[in-house]
């Protein structure tokens, strides 16, 4: 608090409130300090991943440019040292850079008389663009507060429930869910470097054994990652049962991935109730869906061919069943509705539409993007009340409860003679298909044919330690016959590509459209195409 008040000095010297000024730390306690000194000075905070040395593609860029910022707050160490081409990179911005971490012969003082109003924005959260070109989102400090109060709500959470994360605090979910909601409840939390966790993913389990963590969350793929890279010598001593509340959300949640990690550690003292699959989005704070801690994921098997309908109903047999995750109910204070994206009215239960959100956790609008906030932030319900929805994108089904069952994407739906796909069920029967192939680093798309049919392209990394001894034709023969046997579509091209290329927002989701634009460009680093 004190290095905090001191940098917002320093920031009100260079610039007014409601001005902007980019996050750029690495993993440590630099970034809060920066956050908080934002909030003091009542400067617009934009949390925002280093980009990457030699990335052809980020965001960075784009993202300057749409809320010029005044000021680039980040560490010596970057500023100076092995990345000091960061000023390069973005010199078209005429930032001002400060190194937060510099010495000041300033005294804490001067700090503004007045608290922020509930109605001033904290920060811009930056959406991942995973279908999209990158947006800011209006988060107020009343948005926050609410979504805090809501957690905290849900979580049963107290100033005993010890957080450990590893998420980019650039992300939502790391930012909010693990930093800002242990400092709103008073709770220790332990932060880890994500490169870290990537590298030594029990590490994680580690820092939940010692220091009795009972909040930790991450992606599907971070579950996944532990299980892949488990050590029983490694994992000899830690003990989970402490591990009360293990968030999997931000992207699209699996049975089995829940299945194979509770198999895994439970041995190890990890509880099947302490998983705790939940849903939310930037436009919403973050947390828009959960359940109660303690009971588990909620696991249900729907029929196949009815959600290509856009139905949730029992399956007609063991061929037709699929199996879909539930992410809890509204939380407190607010309200979730299933719609059809085309007609605007509300669905019965067990229909597939495309969620709303409304609720004083719902964030502003998009800065400076009046069109897309209208579309997707003052949308009304046909024959409701008259009040204002967040279209979130995505599409789900209520059950007779009111549990939230996610399903996918609208602008990602792949559909083929008339019959709806959903692309990550795909990817997930060519990854199971062959050893050679890479999880959670596929992508499966439709694209347009010279007759304006759809056809199906199946883009899939190989995984970095068999690059060099396969058969390619081996591969494509499998993901080929994999996929016509469990969703009766032949594809129409299987691309094979390099290790760590296919492209991904920063908190690991796949970036299907943009992976759908570089095939079309051919600019995709292939180990081979398959073509018929």
């Amino acid at each position: 608090d004190r290095r905090a008040a001191l940098l917002a000095q320093r920031i009100a010297a260079s610039a007014g409130p409601g001005e902007r000024a980019l996050l750029l730390f690495p993993p440590g306690l630099d970034f809060i300090v920066a956050f908080f000194a934002c909030l003091y000075a009542k400067v617009i905070a934009v949390p925002l991943m280093v980009p990457r040395r030699n990335a052809a593609r980020d965001a960075a860029d784009s993202i300057v440019a749409d809320c010029q910022p005044r000021l680039a707050l980040t560490a010596s160490s970057l500023l100076h040292g092995p990345r000091s081409d960061l000023p390069e990179r973005l010199s078209r911005h005429q930032l001002e850079w400060i190194a937060t971490d510099a010495e000041s012969d300033m005294e804490v003082g001067g700090l503004p008389a007045v608290a922020p109003a509930r109605a001033d924005i904290a920060f811009l959260q930056y959406t991942s663009g995973s279908t999209s070109a990158p947006k800011g989102v209006i988060v107020s400090h009343a948005n926050l507060l609410e979504n805090l109060e809501m957690i905290r709500v849900v979580c049963n959470n107290t100033r005993r429930s010890t957080y450990v994360s590893w998420v980019p605090l650039h992300h939502d979910m790391g930012l909010i869910f693990n930093v800002l909601q242990a400092l709103y409840i008073g709770a220790l939390c332990v932060l880890m470097s994500p490169v870290g966790f990537l590298q030594r993913p029990l590490s994680w389990l580690r820092a939940i054994h010692t220091y009795r963590a009972e909040v930790a969350s991450g992606p599907n793929f971070a579950y996944d990652l532990c299980d892949n890279r488990y050590s029983a010598e490694e994992m000899a001593d830690i003990d989970l049962s402490c591990w009360r509340v293990a968030l999997n959300g931000a992207e699209n949640v699996r049975a089995d991935t829940i299945e194979r990690f509770i198999a895994t550690f439970a041995p190890h003292g990890f509880s099947a109730r302490a998983v705790w699959p939940g849903y939310g989005m930037a436009e919403a704070t973050l947390l828009v869906s959960a359940g109660p801690p303690g009971r588990g994921a909620p696991i249900r098997s729907v029929s196949a061919a009815g959600l290509q309908q856009h139905r949730a109903e029992r399956p007609s047999g063991p061929t037709d069943a699929q199996r879909v995750v539930g992410c809890g109910k509204a939380l407190v204070g607010e309200r979730i509705a299933i719609v059809d994206p085309k007609t605007c009215a509300a669905l019965a239960p067990a229909r597939v539409g495309e969620i709303w959100v409304s609720g004083p956790n719902v964030a502003g609008g998009y800065w400076r993007n009046p069109e897309a906030s209208r579309a997707t932030f003052a949308t009304r319900i046909a024959g409701g009340d008259g009040s204002a929805w967040l279209r979130t994108g995505d599409l789900g089904f209520l059950d007779e409860t009111g549990e939230l069952f996610v399903t996918g994407r609208i602008k990602e739906l792949i559909i083929v003679r008339g019959v709806n796909h959903y692309p990550q069920d795909i990817e997930y029967t060519v990854q199971a298909c062959h050893p050679a192939l890479r999880p959670n680093a596929g992508a499966a798309f439709a694209a347009t044919d010279a007759t304006g049919g759809e056809r199906l392209i199946v883009v899939q990394e190989i995984e970095r330690t068999r690059r060099k001894n396969i058969d390619i034709d081996d591969i494509v023969g499998s993901i080929r016959e994999a996929v016509v046997t469990e969703h009766e579509i032949n594809p129409a091209e299987i691309v094979l590509i390099a290790p760590g290329t296919l492209p991904k927002t920063t908190s690991g989701k796949i970036q299907r459209a943009l992976t759908a634009r570089l095939w079309r460009e051919a600019h995709l680093k292939t180990v081979r195409g398959d073509a018929t």
